[in-house]
């Protein structure tokens, strides 16, 4: 009988600008999305998605939010989102068009590094990988995260099945 193995590849850097991204209120919904990862060259059943957001000055005792955004047909995305890391503004009724990933409660202290995930990007969007996807990150936890780029990161790591 065959056994099946879950094979892990490679944690690869999604390109998202997260310094100094400016903390909004979640009814106006400015945040910022990442470039899009291409799942139809990785064939992956799953990704593990995570990351690490650092925060800035006192903050508000609120939270930073992070959503996938997807693609049905490898050109469109929901939620008006696109293929490059760009700012994204989501109304609370557009930014329900997205799937939650994660939300970082902020309590009220400054310069904080949150390190958060994995999180599974299939269950996300009810098991299975999208096409194309992403990540929307809306920040509100009351000021601008950390200035300095590399203090953020995002990474994903695909994963595949082997039979054996």
């Amino acid at each position: 009988m065959a056994t099946s193995t879950p094979n892990y590849g490679t944690a690869t850097t999604i390109t998202i600008t997260l310094a100094s991204l400016a903390s909004s209120t979640v009814a106006s919904g400015v945040g910022r999305q990442s470039n899009a990862v291409d799942n139809t060259s990785d064939l992956a059943v799953d990704s593990h998605v995570g990351g690490k957001i650092n925060t800035g000055t006192t903050t508000a005792n609120l939270s930073i939010e992070i959503w996938a955004f997807g693609s049905y047909d490898g050109t469109s995305f929901a939620g008006g989102a696109g293929s490059t890391d760009a700012g994204l503004t989501l109304v609370p009724t557009i930014k329900f068009l997205l799937r939650p990933i994660f939300t970082i409660w902020v309590p009220d202290t400054t310069a904080r590094v949150y390190t958060w995930g994995p999180c599974s990007v299939a269950q996300a969007f009810g098991g299975a990988m999208p096409r194309k996807w992403g990540i929307w990150v809306l920040n509100s936890s009351g000021a601008a995260l950390n200035a300095t780029p590399g203090n953020h990161e995002l990474k994903y790591t695909p994963i595949k099945f082997t039979s054996t």
